[in-house]
């Protein structure tokens, strides 16, 4: 009997099924809210998902330029190079001037521009607005848009260029920002052996400071926000130069033109590996002229921080694209370039972004299990934790930096979603006599956007290990959405994600917004960095477009400001010269997306085929047991191992031209399967190979 000790029946000492215990309703509800959670981060992707054919597509080489067009072209050069020169000479009067120890106060000739004031701004906005329609000018060419073939202007011929450009503003005063002389200030505090991130210049120097009275007064009673690498580099300047502000801004900005050249080295293999044209890369990502007016001239610690950063990103990826197992050599310059990450997260903390990429390409080269993702999580741990420490001791600066993080937040700019939601709708509380409630607005807006960056975040980095996005791509859509959703956004922060993607986003859809951005962007700011009377102001922008106007009405026939016929055409056709060049698209739906959802087939979009076409060769991932030893005969997830593919640019077969890789299905699965609760038996079903279509 049920009630004497021992007599219970089986049934009753069983444990019962779960799926009595829950209704079938909320069964159903359960298993409708995993799906869409794994949707939501980018575990399960419908096939036609396809932000990767939108950006990217592998562009073909290109013939060089004819003799009419190497003529306009050297006619652009020599007006983008008559600009900056403008520019300079404005900068002595109108530019981001220090209070004290100004080298133009007083001088009979050079400062000149600073007595005629409302000419000198007409001078300079004039040379500004030049050099961007040069750069745009200049962009018909880099892009293959003059003729029908698509030729474009050479590697060397776009160097000389930017060369010409940057050095006249390389020894002019700095511009558009005043944020140098915060660097000095925060410099020569570490060198006195204070702490930047504890006291601002004006209790670490004194408000009557040589340094401190240049220091704008927002930030002059503020700890340094920057890395301990930026302030490392600072407080050298200081050791160097002492109270010469001169020098010290000479400096600063020689660390800027390095920053600057390595970008210049490193953006265009960075486009090879991800088969577009290096010389378009190069001309909207390092020609671009918010890098010449606020790396070069502006000074901004943002020219060391994406140099490093794209130097070690191409170094990793370089490593990872190797056969082979990961030693020797190999590792060496992985390591290199993982070291370079963690020093431009030294510089500033954003792009530690980047070394969260790598990891996704790493672990997918070490087959993109479990044991893989943390191999590869350790190894890039433990790098970045020794730089940082290294860092952080060497200098003597510690770790007050994290605590500073935030500091910028102070400031309310207009070029920031979630800041100007909150700021115009606190604005329309006060129209309607509801009271200011701007901060309050403030507490609300940020964190909700800084929640929706770090969902975007995440789906892009399950997107680089699924292989439908290429860890540049990736990386600078991430960027793209962190600068996007950042509470201060300043106009020289674009750059983070216009730079990398530069190297991967070809499409129309990026290339038009980024060039109209750019070139908005780069003439609003005022050259000495601050506000200038109205009167002044219109008067100025009144002579700078009527000369502008002027200027493209006289250069109509010697200069392309139109566009011919075969021009026309080839920018409709895009980055593809013919159709031939077009990659091949299957036009087939996803197998595993017609078929229920079920144990063993759920995460089948994950699983890409090697006819992929988001930019990197074809691969065939065959990962064994050792995570130490992949089959020289497997290539790595981003390069062929046939020659021909992993020439990126230079292939123009189709069949070369595929995606991230060609994940093996476990490997592609793991997360999914890890996630799996079916206990009843299922029907087998074959492995289907997607055609991968990008995140």
């Amino acid at each position: 009997m049920s009630g004497e000790p021992g007599g219970e029946r089986d049934d009753e000492t069983r444990p019962a099924r779960v799926d009595t215990l829950i209704p079938p309703r909320a069964s159903r509800s359960f298993a409708a809210a995993v799906t869409f959670g794994r949707r939501v981060v980018g575990l399960d992707v419908a096939p036609d998902h396809t932000v990767s054919d939108a950006l990217h597509a592998n562009e073909p080489e290109a013939g060089g330029l004819d003799a009419k067009e190497n003529a306009q072209l050297r006619r652009v050069r020599l007006l983008g190079a008559t600009g900056s020169v403008m520019m300079a000479i404005g900068a002595l009067g109108l530019g981001a001037q220090p209070t004290l120890q100004n080298p133009t106060y007083g001088k009979a000739i050079i400062g000149l521009p600073a007595r005629v004031h409302s000419s000198g701004l007409a001078v300079t906005m004039l040379g500004t607005v030049v050099v961007m329609l040069a750069w745009l000018l200049l962009g018909r060419f880099a892009l293959g848009l003059r003729s029908s073939q698509g030729r474009r202007l050479t590697r060397s011929q776009l160097d000389r260029t930017l060369l010409l450009w940057i050095i006249p503003l390389s020894v002019a005063p700095p511009m558009f920002s005043q944020d140098v002389y915060s660097y000095l200030a925060q410099g020569e505090i570490a060198a006195r052996g204070l702490d930047p991130y504890d006291v601002g210049p004006v209790q670490g120097l004194g408000q009557d400071h040589v340094l401190t009275r240049s220091v704008p007064n927002i930030w002059q009673n503020t700890p340094a926000p920057y890395g301990p690498l930026s302030l490392w580099f600072g407080k050298g300047i200081a050791a160097l130069t002492g109270e010469n502000m001169l020098a010290g801004v000479l400096l600063h900005r020689v660390l800027a033109l390095i920053g600057v050249a390595c970008v210049v080295w490193a953006l265009p293999r960075l486009a090879q590996r991800c088969r577009v044209s290096p010389v378009a890369a190069l001309w909207l990502g390092a020609a671009n002229p918010l890098v010449i007016f606020h790396l070069v001239s502006g000074v901004h610690n943002e020219a060391m921080m994406i140099g490093l950063m794209l130097v070690g990103l191409e170094l990793c990826l370089a490593a990872v694209s190797r056969t082979g197992p990961l030693r020797g050599p190999t590792l060496a310059l992985f390591l290199t370039g993982a070291t370079l990450l963690a020093l431009s997260a030294m510089v500033k903390i954003p792009s530690m972004l980047a070394l969260a990429f790598v990891w996704m390409a790493l672990s997918r080269r070490w087959g993109g299990k479990w044991r893989g993702i943390t191999a590869s999580a350790l190894l890039l741990g433990a790098v970045t934790a020794t730089v940082t420490l290294a860092i952080c001791v060497g200098s003597g600066l510690g770790f007050g930096w994290v605590g500073t993080l935030g500091t910028a937040n102070a400031v309310r700019s207009w070029m920031s979603l979630p800041t100007l939601l909150g700021v115009i709708t606190g604005f329309g509380g006060v129209l309607l006599g509801l009271g200011d409630h701007t901060t309050a607005l403030l507490s609300i807006t940020r964190p909700i956007a800084a929640a929706a960056a770090t969902l975007l975040v995440v789906r892009l980095l399950i997107a680089t290990w699924s292989g439908r996005l290429h860890p540049v791509g990736a990386l600078g859509l991430a960027f793209g959405a962190v600068v996007l959703l950042f509470p201060v956004v300043q106009p020289w922060y674009l750059l983070w994600g216009i730079v990398p993607l530069a190297a991967w986003a070809n499409r129309p859809l990026f290339r038009v917004p980024a060039t109209v951005a750019s070139a908005v962007v780069s003439v609003l700011l005022m050259p000495s960095g601050s506000e200038i009377t109205p009167f002044v102001l219109i008067y100025a922008a009144t002579i700078t477009i009527l000369t502008c106007l002027l200027m493209i009405l006289a250069t109509r026939k010697s200069l392309p400001w139109r566009l011919d016929e075969s021009g026309a055409a080839a920018e409709a056709a895009g980055p593809f010269a013919s159709t031939k060049d077009r990659p091949e698209s299957t036009g087939r739906p996803d197998a595993a997306a017609q078929r229920p959802e079920t144990g063993s087939n759920r995460s089948a979009h994950l699983v890409t085929d090697s006819t992929a076409t988001s930019g990197f060769g074809a691969t065939e991932a065959r990962t064994t047991n050792d995570l130490e030893s992949i089959e020289a005969s497997a290539t790595t997830g981003f390069g062929a191992a046939d020659p021909s593919a992993a020439s990126g640019f230079r292939s123009t077969d189709p069949s070369a031209t595929t995606g991230f890789g060609s994940p093996d299905a476990g490997a592609a699965t793991a997360l999914a399967a890890t996630e799996s609760t079916a206990t009843d038996a299922e029907p087998a079903v074959p492995a289907t190979r997607s055609t991968a279509r990008g995140e």
